[in-house]
């Protein structure tokens, strides 16, 4: 299931080494994750629900969600999605809510090592790694935090070109901008990176901001500051339909994280749920690795994605069935049919319409909420504001949350496009430079531009929405 050919990527595997699954020697390469090694050697399911016993396999790949969870070296609940290899490992899958053995000795967290910056950003993705560069560009201090064991986020899976201005990487893959970002970044002495480190709460110590992190599942670390940006991202949304939880039902990130990150096919024939951006792009991606998109779905009676995308994967055979929708997935383990039908004006199922496909993937491409589980710790005000994608934290202009010093930006702030990530980053790094006194006014002139930039690409009928959800964040704090 590894790719050995890419039409655009070339795939530098790490060392093999070989882990155990139930006593099963894998081969693994050194780099990429459990899952992903699992998932290459045609394991499908990884655990089992604690009530049903249902199987359950990868669905989000960026550790966001339970379905991954297995016993590495008699540890459960780790998140194997996000955690490499290493040779020897022993793993497992988790029968329901496993306990820790009694003779497990927990990491000694009493001493925490303590790491001290101007800024802490949370989070490596586009956002993050512009908000660090900015701000350590406007001399601040800095210091970046990412669960995740290489920066990117997103970017790192995205093999299309960019559209927009040169100046924010037209004609730029989503790889190649993450590339460029890490090493300037790399380049600012003043600014320190941390991988596999994820960010647990946020509190206030005095004059200080505390974020509390977890490096490797084994080191307590204490990151202080005196502002903080949390670029999260995001997680992908699920919808209802029968045996929705088989293994071989991704989000759509997870399935490009597979393919373009670590080269891995993840099935044969898919079936893609939604028709925006994310579905269009995601099926020629699958093409282009090599795996038969049998079609796209979409509930809505028209396409969502911009036309260009569409043209390209209907001239690539793909049908797009608009006003269809998946009723159910067929298999006892894993997934071996997908069930789709016409809808009605009233979104109903029209009888007779039924058509099975016989697919070992389902795609849900249907959109992405906000990750704000730390901004909602640190007591920042939260808002539901549908045109962003769910609840977020209330802000202004300047990326400022309700909470003075923590500020916001990218998928965490609202669901936009990476363009639109890396420029709220900018803003957020820059403010928060600002804020503490330490950038002088003439960075104010680098916000506004970048808040012009973002006015401009928001001004297209597909951003017309997000500057209205944007207006009801801004019209919550004048108020």
């Amino acid at each position: 299931m590894r790719l050995s050919e890419h039409p655009i990527l070339r795939f530098e595997r790490g060392r093999e080494v070989t882990i155990y699954f139930e006593g099963r020697p894998i081969k693994a390469h050194e780099g990429e994750t459990i899952a992903t090694a699992l998932h290459a050697a045609g394991i499908r399911i990884l655990n089992y629900s604690p009530n049903e016993k249902r199987p359950r396999g990868l669905f989000c790949a960026i550790g966001k969600c339970s379905s991954c969870l297995m016993v590495v070296n008699g540890i459960p609940n780790v998140r194997t999605c996000i955690t490499p290899v290493e040779g020897g490992m022993r793993i497992e899958r988790q029968q329901g809510r496993a306990k820790l053995p009694r003779k497990a000795k927990p990491p000694e967290f009493k001493d925490a090592r303590v790491i001290e910056a101007d800024i802490i950003v949370i989070g490596g993705g586009p956002a993050g790694l512009m908000g660090a560069i900015n701000a350590a560009d406007a001399g601040a201090k800095v210091v970046l935090i990412d669960e995740n064991p290489m920066l990117g986020g997103q970017l790192v899976k995205q093999t299309h070109k960019f559209f927009g201005k040169r100046e924010q990487f037209a004609g730029v893959s989503g790889i190649e901008i993450a590339k460029i970002l890490e090493e300037e970044l790399k380049k600012r002495k003043n600014a320190e990176v941390f991988l596999e480190t994820s960010a647990v709460g946020i509190f206030q110590d005095g004059d200080e901001r505390l974020v509390l992190a977890v490096k490797n599942n084994r080191e307590l670390i204490e990151f202080r500051g005196r502002a903080i940006i949390v670029a999260t991202g995001a997680m992908e949304r699920m919808i209802p339909f029968e045996n929705n939880d088989l293994p071989g039902i991704y989000g759509a990130g997870a399935i490009q994280t597979l393919m373009n990150t670590y080269g891995v096919k993840p099935g044969e024939r898919v079936l893609i749920v939604g028709a925006g951006n994310v579905g269009l792009i995601l099926a020629y991606q699958l093409i282009q690795a090599g795996v038969e998109v049998k079609a796209i779905v979409e509930a809505m009676p028209k396409v969502g994605g911009y036309f260009v995308h569409a043209a390209k994967v209907r001239r690539l055979g793909v049908p797009i069935l608009t006003r269809h929708t998946i009723l159910r997935a067929e298999g006892k383990e894993k997934v071996k049919r997908a069930v789709i039908a016409q809808l009605d004006e009233n979104w109903k199922p029209i009888p007779g319409t039924e058509k099975t496909l016989e697919v070992d993937v389902i795609a849900l491409a249907v959109g992405l909420r906000p990750s704000i589980e730390l901004l909602h710790q640190a007591g920042c005000q939260i808002k539901y504001v549908r045109e962003l994608g769910g609840h977020v934290a209330v802000r202004d202009e300047w990326m400022e949350t309700t909470v003075r010093g923590i500020f916001v930006a990218g998928d965490s702030a609202g669901i936009e496009e990476a363009t639109t990530a890396m420029l709220e980053g900018k803003i957020a790094g820059i403010a928060a430079a600002l804020r503490l006194g330490i950038a002088n006014e003439s960075w104010i002139n680098e916000i506004e531009k970048a808040q012009r930039d973002l006015d401009e690409f928001r001004s297209g009928p597909f951003g017309r929405h997000i500057a209205e959800g944007i207006r009801k964040l801004l019209a919550e704090v004048k108020e």
